[in-house]
């Protein structure tokens, strides 16, 4: 399949990823925009929700020496293709967004590799190592709790702090149109009222995901993503019967956020999973960025066997 290398289209962020590529890899019918540099196994990492992949730079730096990194923006996000959400939400599915990044993995020429992902793309690697058990070797996942087993267990104070995860779920097109109205202003909330505030975000990074997230086709998706997850998702997890994720799965989550507030992390994974361990880092939500170091040893213990 084509793989076509790319101007930066905002030049700062090349100085986040020195010694990097920036490529679109073509797959059936869509394509992944994605960042690679570095030498030895390979490493897929994912953002989350309204960011891109540029939310690695921080990470990747401290990891380039060890691993191959691919960071790569998710179906809908970023440079990556952001088709219509189809009938059911199903171009969403978390399913089909896994499907995506490993068709362009194996276009690069890596059949086997670990995931490190936060947030939304950590719901696509969960459904990745479920669908692909003999591709994905481990997975990290950075301050979530599995989908299906969040909004089962909904309170009122979860329902506060992640309100987004109700509001963008509504049929289209309000919240897309409520989001366009400002989309720099509602990401600037949404992203700014964490515990960290805006500290955890450098200004070209900033800049990117603000270029990105204006686009009304980025809106659309990311709305599409968060239905999927609150009805098909739900749905082929159900339909999993009681199966769990074969692969060692590393579970870190904020001492600050919402998901620790709400819930028993590692137990509600350890129904999920069969190899779990884990453990909270004193930040918030946006971990890569606001505790690189921290979040860079671990990795590179979990999924190297080594300390930094």
């Amino acid at each position: 399949m084509p793989i076509t290398e790319r101007a930066e289209p905002n030049p700062d962020v090349a100085w986040l990823f020195p010694g990097f590529r920036l490529l679109d890899v073509a797959i059936p019918g869509s394509h992944v925009r994605l960042r690679t540099g570095g030498e030895g196994p390979p490493l897929l990492l994912l953002h989350g929700y309204p960011q891109t992949h540029v939310l690695w730079h921080k990470v990747a730096a401290r990891l380039q020496r060890y691993f191959t990194i691919i960071a790569a923006d998710l179906r809908g996000y970023g440079d990556s293709a952001r088709p219509e959400g189809g009938t059911g939400h199903a171009a969403y599915a978390k399913r089909a967004m896994a499907a995506d990044l490993v068709a362009a993995m194996a276009a690069l020429g890596h059949d086997r590799f670990s995931v490190g992902a936060h947030d939304r793309g950590a719901r696509v690697a969960h459904r990745m190592a479920l669908d692909h058990p003999d591709t994905v070797l481990k997975l990290a996942t950075l301050d979530i709790a599995p989908t299906r087993e969040m909004y089962a267990g909904t309170t009122d104070a979860f329902a506060r702090a992640y309100w987004h995860w109700f509001f963008l779920i509504q049929p289209a097109p309000f919240p897309e149109r409520m989001i366009g109205a400002d989309p720099e202003a509602y990401w600037l909330k949404k992203c700014g009222s964490g515990s960290a505030g805006m500290t955890p975000f450098h200004p070209a990074a900033l800049a990117e995901y603000l270029r990105c997230f204006a686009d009304p086709a980025t809106i659309h998706a990311s709305c599409e993503d968060y239905r999927a997850a609150a009805s098909i998702d739900i749905a082929h997890d159900n339909a999993d019967g009681g199966r769990k994720l074969s692969q060692p799965l590393l579970v870190l989550w904020g001492e600050h956020g919402a998901v620790n507030h709400c819930f028993d992390v590692l137990a509600l994974w350890q129904e999920r999973a069969s190899d779990v361990r884990g453990h909270t880092l004193p930040g918030g939500h946006y971990l890569a960025e606001e505790l690189p170091d921290q979040v860079a040893k671990a990795f590179l213990t979990f999924f190297d066997g080594e300390t930094a």
